[in-house]
């Protein structure tokens, strides 16, 4: 098959044409033009793996449309009892093979506005109407099972299987395939739905991550828009899962049965059992209800996609990760994110979609039909406790950069369901943030750690980040915006009232064990008993993702609140620092810059520069990083009720970071046997370009590294010149500058290096003289060098030129007002060392 985007393709071994055996009466008349054609014209004549040998064939051989074409004619000409054997190779030559070595149709980087063509063929094929879907109910009919390794799947899940314990997930039961080498080379039994999502998920994390030179918008890729087709297909928000399209022209085809107990919610508990036992356990009657045929393919599909993408860490994984010197398995790209993402915004839609009548109806009886009950335990059942344990790695573990970005909306859209609900309110005309209904606090309530151990965790990661950058900036700005919606903040703080609301109050429930919910059996077995204790519900919640034995540090205690006035004012000093950047630029005239860049001023010899965005972005982005927080500062007080008066001791307390000749002091630091050790607070300052170390460069000149303004080669060049000059003339140049006349004056403004007899090793903790060697006088040719100094001679020249004079006059002309120059230059300097005391 063909791969697009910027990935090279690959290509299968050449294979021998397959030979055929038809009608010797046919054979003299019939022409075919490929193996394929011979085999669609005697479909029932055919070998299996003729089939498959004809498909790799022309899969070299044919151009992409031409192999598109040919496939959904074999898909429906074709008895499922042939097609069996080209579906797992045609599967791996969409999504590519788990290894990551071959990349199939390389989805990730499919555009539509790259590659329109060969976009819309993709697209249509493996629509969720299309014929791959028809190939796959095709075979769903027949009953007809594929092995998947198990050694790909996620970590927790791999290692609970081959250590024998069944996952909670009911997404594997009765599945694992037993092998006579014990844990070794298990696979997984799966029907056709169930191999070509597992390898559609998977194909998202197997495939090696997207070079960084190639810039791919995610949103604009082909396996993002399926992934958005697919789930808006089987998780509608209106109407009910469209049934299964039939290959053959008579209509649609009885949906299958699932072949494997459909238990959507359950078996999240604690506790494992044995594999035999749990598969024993689990044994339930298939055909139990004709109602669970309308939703298997939704289930299955957002299992397979929250394990995939999500089910990578588990609590006991998690608990070690908190380790520094712990080893990350598995690490998340930002693509994935944003997919991720999507899912959870659709979940959201998906789940509010639910009537009001509907969840009332659903949450006090069971005469309400299966989509209706897999919408209100989708997100729960399903994505909560995953979700959480991917969250908390990325806030511990992403690089403390603007990618992060990405994770952060992540979160944010899981936090926010009532954004997707449809009966939500345009917003304002006076754009205020409108009031979050009170019908959300038991979501609320039952994700306490979401909003609460996450918020504290972006704290910690915040108070580590440039404020000063537009980008940090930026994501400071959205958390503190989404916190500060009117009754977010008292539903949150209610939440942590009910969990640390004492056990000895309600004597019923002091021998109560907080476990994560267990529900087993099918969708339609009965529910347990709606818990009504709110208390009870929270503390379930908390234990069930942090272990009985968790450590809990409240969102409004103390020690956050301790963090809160860091950020504020971390916030302050950042907001004072991108003032002064925009000070400076503003005091620089535009005279100066081009002088400077003529090389008529003095240039920075010792390369100090402060990296930041405001220098590359400009105005604009000071007034962006001063908008974000100044509102960010805003909604945090609104947020912790803070008092201006703490704000403005934050103002005030900048004044201290001026000593009394307007120079900024050094960072925060102590000292210590081996020089100076920064303080967390001189690390912040430092992060955030509050303060810094003057850096001056010590060395000789001559050797300083090669500048951007510079050509390397040239300045190598003159360099060797030079050298080899001082080196020759040595003895005369020194005699020259020895002497006391106007001459011997004019020589050591030229050949004396400047300023040595004066210059010092600076230190923060002291001074001390430069020991050792002087330097004699010499020759520089390093100024000629330099991209400003060749165009000011070429841009003289040119002026020259307009005025009809020469290139040899024009040379003189500059060399005797460089003389003069230097006459003058040496006049003063004499003049100022004479009254010097």
């Amino acid at each position: 098959m063909t791969t697009f985007g910027a990935v090279a393709e690959w290509r299968l071994p050449p294979l021998r044409r397959a030979t055929l055996w038809i009608p010797q009466w046919f054979a003299k008349k019939a022409i075919f033009n490929s193996p394929l054609e011979a085999a669609m014209a005697f479909p029932h004549l055919q070998q299996p793996s003729f089939l498959l040998a004809s498909l790799k064939a022309d899969s070299i051989n044919k151009p992409f449309a031409q192999q598109c074409q040919d496939l959904v004619k074999v898909i429906e000409d074709f008895p499922a009892k042939e097609l069996h054997t080209i579906f797992p190779w045609l599967v791996e030559s969409i999504f590519g093979s788990l290894d990551g070595v071959l990349v199939g149709w390389n989805l990730r980087c499919l555009q539509g506005r790259v590659n329109p063509v060969e976009y819309s063929i993709v697209m249509e094929f493996l629509d969720p109407g299309g014929p791959m879907m028809k190939l796959v109910y095709k075979l769903q009919a027949e009953d007809y099972k594929f092995d998947f390794p198990v050694s790909y799947l996620p970590g927790p899940v791999k290692a609970s299987i081959q250590e024998c314990i069944l996952p909670d997930s009911p997404l594997y039961h009765n599945k694992v395939q037993f092998t006579p080498a014990g844990g070794l080379g298990l696979n997984l039994a799966l029907n056709p739905f169930e191999y070509y999502i597992f390898f559609f998920a998977l194909s998202l994390i197997t495939q090696k991550p997207l070079p960084v030179s190639l810039h791919v918008r995610t949103s604009d890729c082909a396996y993002f828009i399926l992934v958005d087709r697919y789930l808006s297909w089987f998780l509608p928000t209106e109407g009910s899962v469209p049934p299964p399209l039939s290959s053959s022209p008579g209509g649609t085809s009885p949906s299958p049965p699932p072949r494997t107990p459909t238990m959507p919610f359950a078996s999240y508990g604690l506790h494992h059992t044995s594999l035999l036992k749990r598969h024993i356990s689990h044994q339930t009657s298939v055909n139990a209800d004709p109602a669970s045929h309308e939703i298997w393919r939704s289930e299955t599909l957002l299992q397979v996609f929250v394990e995939m993408w999500l089910h990578h860490y588990s609590l006991e994984m998690y608990q070690k990760m908190q380790s520094p010197h712990a080893k990350e398995s598995f690490t998340p790209t930002e693509e994935h994110v944003l997919v991720v993402r999507l899912l959870l915004k659709h979940l959201h839609a998906f789940a509010n979609s639910l009537k009001p009548e509907q969840a009332s109806l659903s949450a006090h009886s069971h005469a309400t039909s299966p989509l209706e009950e897999f919408k209100r335990a989708a997100v729960p059942r399903f994505v909560q406790q995953k979700l959480y344990l991917f969250l908390q790695h990325c806030f511990g573990h992403w690089p403390l950069d603007a990618s992060f970005r990405a994770v952060l909306e992540m979160w944010l859209s899981y936090l926010q369901p009532w954004r997707y609900a449809p009966d939500k309110q345009a917003p304002g005309s006076d754009s205020q943030p409108r009031c979050v209904s009170e019908k959300w606090a038991p979501f609320v309530q039952e994700n306490l750690l979401m909003y609460t151990k996450l918020f504290v965790g972006f704290l910690n990661r915040a108070l580590r980040t440039d404020l000063v950058s537009p980008k940090h900036a930026l994501m400071v700005f959205r958390v503190a915006k989404v916190f500060a919606q009117p009754n977010l903040a008292e539903m949150i703080q209610k939440g942590e009232q009910l969990f640390l609301e004492p056990e000895l109050v309600i004597p019923h429930r002091q021998h109560r064990l907080f476990t994560a919910p267990t529900f087993t059996g099918s969708f339609l077995s009965p529910w347990p008993p709606a818990v009504t204790d709110a208390s009870f519900k929270v503390k379930s919640h908390v234990y069930s993702l942090e272990g009985q034995d968790c450590k809990y540090t409240p969102m409004f205690g103390p020690e956050a609140r301790t963090l809160v006035l860091r950020l504020a004012q971390l916030i302050t000093q950042a907001k004072h620092t991108a003032k002064s950047i925009s000070d400076q630029c503003a005091e620089s005239p535009a005279g100066h810059s081009f002088l400077s860049w003529l090389g008529f001023s003095s240039m920075d010899t010792n390369g100090s520069y402060t990296a930041n965005d405001l220098d590359e972005m400009g105005q604009d982005s000071v007034r962006k990083t001063d908008e974000y927080l100044e509102k960010a500062l805003e909604y945090l007080r609104q947020i912790f009720r803070l008092s201006e008066a703490q704000l403005r001791q934050f103002t005030l307390a900048l004044g201290t970071t001026q000593d009394e000749n307007g120079k900024k002091q050094l960072p925060d630091c102590i000292v210590g046997e081996d020089g100076l050790i920064l303080t967390p607070l001189g690390q912040y300052q430092i992060i955030n370009g509050l303060r810094r170390f003057e850096i001056e460069y010590q060395g000789d000149p001559e050797l300083q590294p090669i500048r951007s303004y510079e050509i390397a080669s040239l300045v190598r060049t003159l360099f060797r010149l030079s050298s080899a000059i001082n080196h020759r003339f040595a003895g005369q140049m020194a005699a020259l500058c020895s002497r006391d006349d106007f001459l011997g004056s004019f020589c050591r403004y030229h050949l004396t290096e400047p300023g040595l007899a004066s210059r010092h090793l600076l230190s923060p903790v002291g001074r001390r003289q430069v020991a050792g060697h002087t330097r004699g006088p010499r020759l520089s040719l390093r100024f000629l060098g330099s991209y400003r100094t060749l165009v000011s001679l070429l841009l003289a020249f040119f002026v020259a030129s307009l005025f009809c004079v020469g290139p040899l006059p024009c040379t003189l002309l500059l060399t005797l007002g460089y003389v003069l120059y230097a006459s003058a230059m040496t006049l003063l300097t004499e003049r100022g060392k004479l009254h010097q005391p």
